[in-house]
């Protein structure tokens, strides 16, 4: 089987799916061309994600990476958000197939996205090498 129960359980039943119209951050990343687009909402009180919510047009591990991404950030530090990794993401979900790392990366980016809107909306100062992106579209765009 080329996808683990974890990543199954995330892509039937994803969690925190859905938008947020009360946001306190969006962060958006992906590319058309490919079909993965993520969109992650943050809702933040006294710098703690208090609700997370994430709308991700995409593969089955798109849509299981975001979910479990949200999982692992809610109830936490926006700093501690940030450090979230496609890598904690990829092994949380015990595992992706190579040709479909690149969820997770997006996943991670989505989140940092979300962040980045955070500091920006709320004029709190970030070090910008935080927040550089490399390409992740694996179709090279």
């Amino acid at each position: 089987m080329l996808y683990s129960e974890k990543v199954m359980d995330h892509f039937r039943n994803p969690r925190n799916l859905g938008t947020m119209d009360d946001a306190d951050a969006v962060g958006e990343v992906g590319n058309a061309k490919c079909g993965d687009i993520m969109r992650i909402y943050l809702k933040i009180k006294d710098d703690i994600i208090t609700d997370v919510k994430f709308i991700t047009f995409g593969c089955g591990s798109a849509i299981a990476s975001s979910s479990m991404a949200t999982e692992m950030i809610k109830g936490k530090p926006v700093s501690e958000a940030l450090q979230l990794s496609n890598k904690a993401v990829v092994e949380a979900l015990e595992g992706l197939p190579t040709h479909k790392l690149h969820c997770s990366v997006l996943a991670e980016e989505a989140v940092k996205a979300a962040v980045k809107d955070y500091y920006d909306k709320n004029g709190i100062a970030y070090d910008k090498e935080q927040f550089k992106q490399a390409p992740t579209c694996a179709c090279g765009e």
